[in-house]
């Protein structure tokens, strides 16, 4: 195998390699990633045997072939090289071999058989369907902050990726949990995913998903079937197995008929949220809220390290009512409104609270109370 590659695009391609690569593994092919050159593309494909990404694009192929080499140090060595630098790789198959040239650096990368491998078995995809990026962008961007990482509790360490009734027909939902907060987030059901069947994409899957997603023209192609998730454009696939597992039944968990109402500016509230935290025992970071006519008043008591208190004007119109939370939770919360206004309905200082991004209902958050 010959090739010529500009740093750019190879570094952008064995970086996706690098960071699906699994650091601490038995299996010393794991640790590589098989690089494939015919014609004038080259691609690169790495595993943990649970996620594999493979990575297409174009470069000059002198000699066609295919080699397996550690994605770390190929990685760590094309980031250091200068910008704008040709690189050619080189493997000669016999010496087990390969040679990294990029003007006046030479490096010479000890390989594996391309044979040794593993190649994640195709499956057979009950649903294909196609969703812009933004969308899954989204769907998967708001949820993921709520996944659980309780490893006993695992069928919670991922999203919830299924069809579901919504307000007006059936939508793609994605939702998170992890019994403390939830995220309930609705989008468009795409054509085609009407038969898809409930998956768990696990959490480092939907970190992976994620760089596929910043082109906000890309069109993803997505499979799904009962025991993998497969995410695609045409220069990169993604394909993930999925957690075995049942997702409980969240819907009994999100309030109904919550009557007392809460609108209040997200930005502004988030920056009080994290001003009085700072005071904060790191064990509990509560945060009390008390709520009066059209005013908020957030506060922390300490007493091992201070006090703190912050006012703000609210929308409110109900009875008095003072509540607790974990100021980590109600910040990640409420980072995730868009719009200018959060919405939160509450029943009882005991009860789940539901918030909302003002009359958006395609995005629901729970969060449980704590006692202050």
């Amino acid at each position: 195998m010959k090739i010529s590659i500009e740093r750019g695009t190879l570094l952008k391609a064995v970086s996706k390699a690098q960071s699906v690569v699994e650091r601490r593994n038995t299996i010393p092919i794991l640790a590589n990633v098989l690089i494939e050159a015919e014609g004038d593309t080259v691609s690169f494909r790495a595993t943990d045997l649970d996620i594999e990404v493979v990575d297409k694009v174009s470069a000059q192929v002198e000699r066609a072939g295919a080699t397996t080499v550690s994605a770390v140090t190929l990685h760590e060595i094309v980031r250091k090289l200068p910008d704008g630098a040709l690189v050619r790789l080189t493997d000669d198959g016999a010496s087990g071999r390969l040679t990294v040239d990029a003007g006046r650096s030479n490096f010479t990368l000890a390989t594996l058989p391309k044979e040794d491998f593993p190649v994640m078995a195709s499956a057979e995809y009950g649903a294909n369907f196609t969703a812009s990026a933004p969308v899954l962008r989204r769907l998967f961007d708001k949820s993921k902050f709520a996944i659980s990482t309780e490893e006993t509790r695992y069928y919670l360490n991922g999203v919830y990726m299924h069809v579901a009734d919504g307000e007006s027909g059936k939508v793609l939902r994605c939702v998170a949990t992890d019994g403390h907060r939830l995220a309930r987030i609705d989008a468009d059901l795409p054509a085609g995913a009407e038969v898809m069947p409930g998956v768990i994409v696990p959490r480092k899957t939907v970190g992976e998903l994620r760089k596929l997603l910043d082109d906000d023209e890309a069109e993803i192609a997505v499979s799904v079937s009962e025991t993998k998730v497969r995410f695609a454009t045409p220069e990169i696939t993604l394909t993930s197995k999925v957690i075995d597992g049942t997702f409980p039944d969240y819907a009994r968990v999100i309030p109904v008929g919550n009557p007392r109402k809460m609108e209040v500016d997200a930005s502004e509230f988030a920056k009080a949220v994290d001003r009085v935290a700072t005071v904060s025992s790191e064990r509990s970071r509560a945060v009390k809220l008390a709520l009066d006519e059209d005013r908020l008043v957030l506060s922390v008591n300490a007493p091992d390290s201070g006090a703190a208190e912050e006012e703000l004007s609210v929308a409110y119109g109900d009875e008095r009512l003072e509540i607790g939370f974990n100021a980590k939770y109600l910040l990640e919360i409420a980072s995730q409104v868009d719009r200018e206004n959060a919405v939160f309905m509450f029943n009882s200082s005991g009860d789940p609270t539901l918030m909302r991004e003002g009359s958006d209902t395609s995005a629901v958050y729970v969060v449980m109370p704590m006692r202050v």
